[in-house]
């Protein structure tokens, strides 16, 4: 198990750094949570997100503590509480924010006081090295170095390869609804520490104060917003994870591809899970009836974390139907002009309805906002929506959100100085181009982003933390 620190430690940092610690020194995790220079890390990693600027139960920002107390002093006392065991977790702020997609439902945060944050990223630096040992590659949510393109090409990858069956599952409120006893068991399996399970599970029942004022307990759940949740929720559904792709393992019964040849061969299907955080699709190789059997197998599965599918969302369908996953929509169709079919990638239609909203908020016609600002802040939305989308059949989308911006942008300036469309063209094409800026910005095109196919990389994702012993 992880060691005690040593003289050293208060000069090192990084990932590389943990794990060679924990495999190379015996001790106990909870000495390096403790650690200085671990709390160090933790501490610059909630500075530089933007929640730093949110306070929790306490009223306090990052900026507050580093004002009041200073981060030495304050570090210095979290540290000591840590120590003698004195360190009780704060209930998490309870704040609703409206979920994409215009569906009037609400998705509950949950903002933990700033001294919280730190020991949960400092609890996260101990123990991710850990867990990532044993989570299959199935799982790309929430990980260093997979992204959510990676999930998608995994389906692109099986989907041409006959995986056309596909059950495309929804977990009902997934985050609140984790059984504590069984997430706790899982953790032990790993982590021996008492005090650090106990640190867990303090954060586990920390409780929530509702946007009301009312304190209210948590019984089951881990509170989206916190920075330890996710990783809980993956150690959690590692469950599902381990059930469904067991015949996958050396020697099971999907390992090799003669294996799962030789089951087409006699009628039986193969099957493969791709997940992202609570979000999964299970591809199959077969019939519809086997998916609908794979569909009663995963909510077996699920039923002892305290989980269920939502009999709603969870549907069962063909790939050549198409079915959308995290802001893409997957279909297999057959290429225009041909007799061949292949399996598609697109962009949803509701990341699309999303994006064209937030455009129209920015540039509304009577908007006062400084040009200028309205072009940054455009830019930067822009350029993270395309470089998501770029690995999407999506040249065709990017042009016409180029167009419905620019028009946008032409009325906005029409409103603002009452041009008329000769003005409009003497102010945007006097250099011989069409071109819209302010004070140096430029109205960044999105249609000129080119578009790729992300490459599948499956079990070739490295890992950031080396073996004890590398060859």
């Amino acid at each position: 198990m992880p060691g005690d620190g040593h003289a050293g430690c208060g000069r090192r940092s990084g990932k590389t750094h943990w794990w060679q610690h924990q495999q190379g020194v015996p001790g106990r995790p909870h000495n390096f949570v403790c650690d200085p220079a671990t709390l160090i890390v933790a501490f610059d990693r909630v500075a530089g997100n933007q929640g730093a600027r949110t306070p929790g139960i306490d009223g306090l920002t990052v900026a507050d503590v580093a004002e009041q107390v200073g981060v030495p002093g304050f570090l210095d006392d979290l540290r000591a509480g840590l120590k003698d065991g004195s360190f009780r977790p704060l209930p998490v702020r309870e704040r609703q924010i409206p979920k994409p997609g215009g569906s009037g439902k609400v998705r509950k945060l949950g903002i933990p006081t700033i001294a919280d944050r730190v020991v949960q990223a400092a609890l996260k630096l101990v123990l991710e090295p850990i867990f990532e040992a044993e989570f299959l590659p199935c799982s790309y949510g929430f990980r260093p170095k997979r992204r959510a393109q990676d999930a998608i090409a995994e389906i692109h990858h099986f989907g041409t390869r006959g995986y056309r069956w596909v059950l495309d599952a929804d977990i009902e409120a997934c985050f609140d609804s984790i059984d504590h006893g069984a997430l706790m068991d899982r953790v032990r399996l790993r982590v021996k520490d008492k005090r650090v399970l106990a640190l867990v599970k303090a954060f586990l029942k920390a409780g929530i104060l509702t946007e009301l004022g009312d304190y209210q307990g948590t019984v089951t759940g881990t509170p989206q917003g916190g920075i330890l949740s996710p990783l809980l929720a993956n150690i959690a559904l590692s469950v599902l994870d381990e059930h469904v792709m067991a015949p996958w393992k050396p020697g099971g019964v999907m390992s090799t591809r003669g294996k799962r040849d030789y089951r087409h061969t006699k009628g039986r299907p193969t099957w493969r899970l791709v997940r992202y955080a609570d979000d999964f699709v299970v591809l199959v190789h077969g019939a519809r009836e086997h998916t609908e059997a794979l569909r009663e197998e995963v909510a077996v599965a699920l039923a002892p974390l305290g989980l269920r599918l939502s009999l709603a969302k969870t549907q069962v369908v063909h790939m050549s139907d198409g079915f959308d996953f995290l802001g893409f929509r997957i279909r297999w169709k057959r290429k225009r002009g041909t007799n061949k079919w292949y399996v598609y990638t697109f962009i949803a239609a509701r990341p699309v309805r999303t994006l064209r909203a937030k455009i129209r908020a920015l540039t509304h016609k009577t908007s006062q906002q400084d040009f200028a600002s309205v072009l940054t802040r455009l830019g930067q939305i822009m350029r993270g929506w395309a470089n998501y989308f770029k690995y999407a059949v999506a040249k065709r989308i990017f042009s016409k959100l180029d167009d419905f911006t620019w028009w946008r942008l032409v009325h906005m300036l029409r409103a603002r100085h009452g041009w008329n469309w000769g003005q409009v063209r003497r102010h945007l094409a006097a250099s011989g181009r069409w071109r819209i800026a302010a004070d140096g910005v430029e109205y960044f095109r999105i249609e000129g982003v080119s578009v790729s196919r992300h490459t599948y990389r499956g079990n070739k994702i490295p890992t950031p933390w080396p073996p004890a012993n590398p060859a």
